[in-house]
């Protein structure tokens, strides 16, 4: 017997099915969770008998972290801090004992929120807090002093150093201040693009990354050109993909700084590990809309490998298309990921450099040689897990 239309729900259907909100719902049903369709309209409808599997099957709907925050404590307090952010799934926790590798990270990690545990008056923490209180480059990150009295609550130039009186006060404010942060893992109401269910991690990573927005690096744009000559393709890209948009930190054959992030193709990409390509886009029901495939002269091939950072997380891709459909080889598929495996490289040294930056200036501060702290501040394995 063939399915009546009580067996097709809406997403406020299924979110009140599943006993969850729509917002995550539609993170479900867009991210490939549960099989979905649109509608002419533009509206996705689900099964009814695809949310029940889903209830009775093993997923839970997901709940991704969507602020980072590095603590800079005592190896006690760290049992403490690990214990308390366990339960805190809108936050993603780094912890660490030595003040030096804190400030490595900070550097490179531009954290939503930084608690400094001054319980046992540590001298090096407390030095901590006072440089950070005074380095503009903060901008709105939350910095916390947890049992700070005197100058570890005064104001610096990157805004007001709030005082919480233990790691549970702490932490409360924290997670007070990510509830403010918008649900930009999920997308607009109308797109129709894919998104994985740990975009909100993708998102941080890519913020991490430090290259959304910055001018052209000849490093990127050899990738582009070795892309572009390998596979004889008119048009190569680096692409980022903030909530919202499409940006291009590297560009060949086309005009356009960035585009809206609906119209990416890459956000097929950056779910892959290997290689995605399309031969025709015009063709593909999935594509054929798009404002770049149905216009004049519109793109018809399309081949990208994703750009991962050192966390493996695709903060970008690498993509080649042309105006004429094409098969991709196994050769250029090889070609295309060698090259891809190149960019990440790139993303991956500047984030080193960034973080030897921030820990020069620091030892600097505070009127210790050039290298001190470094040895210290490159073992990332002092961080607490």
């Amino acid at each position: 017997m063939g399915k009546t239309n009580n067996d097709i729900l809406t997403t406020a259907e299924a979110a009140k099915l599943l006993g969850v909100s729509v917002r995550t719902a539609q993170l479900l049903i867009e991210g490939g969770t549960v099989p979905s369709w649109k509608t002419p309209g533009g509206h996705r409808r689900v099964y009814r008998a695809d949310i029940e599997a889903l209830i009775e099957g093993p997923v839970t709907a997901p709940n991704p972290p969507t602020a980072n925050v590095i603590v800079v404590s005592s190896s006690e307090r760290a049992v403490v801090y690990r214990r308390l952010f366990g339960s805190v799934p809108e936050c993603t926790a780094e912890i660490f004992v030595d003040p030096h590798a804190a400030l490595f990270v900070i550097g490179s990690v531009r954290p939503h929120a930084i608690i400094i545990d001054l319980g046992d008056a540590d001298p090096g923490r407390f030095a901590l807090l006072q440089s950070l209180a005074a380095n503009p480059s903060l901008g709105q990150t939350l910095v916390l002093a947890v049992g700070a009295t005197g100058e570890g609550s005064t104001s610096g130039k990157s805004g007001k150093v709030v005082h919480a009186d233990d790691p549970a006060h702490a932490v409360a404010a924290v997670r007070r201040s990510a509830a403010d942060v918008p649900d930009v893992f999920i997308p607009h109401a109308g797109d129709a693009f894919p998104i994985a269910l740990n975009e909100g991690q993708r998102l941080v990573a890519l913020e991490r990354s430090g290259l959304l927005d910055t001018p052209p690096e000849e490093a990127f744009d050899r990738v582009t050109w070795l892309a572009a000559q390998t596979l004889e393709a008119p048009i190569s890209l680096i692409t980022m993909l903030t909530p919202t948009r499409q940006w291009f930190k590297s560009r060949l054959g086309i005009d356009l700084a960035e585009t809206p992030r609906s119209w990416a193709f890459c956000n097929h990409t950056i779910l892959q590990k290997g290689v995605f390509s399309v031969e025709d886009l015009a063709a593909d029901p999935r594509f054929a809309d798009n404002p770049a495939v149905a216009c004049d002269g519109g793109f018809r091939f399309y081949a990208g490998a994703p750009i991962l950072d050192s966390e493996g997380f695709a903060v970008g891709s690498l993509c080649v298309i042309d105006h004429k459909p094409r098969t991709l080889s196994a050769r250029e598929a090889q070609a295309l990921s060698a090259l891809a495996a190149l960019g990440s490289t790139e993303v991956r040294l500047r984030s080193t450099e960034r973080q030897l930056r921030e820990a020069l200036r620091q030892a600097e501060r505070e009127g210790a040689p050039a290298g001190m702290g470094w040895p210290h501040a490159a073992k990332r394995g002092r961080a607490i897990p």
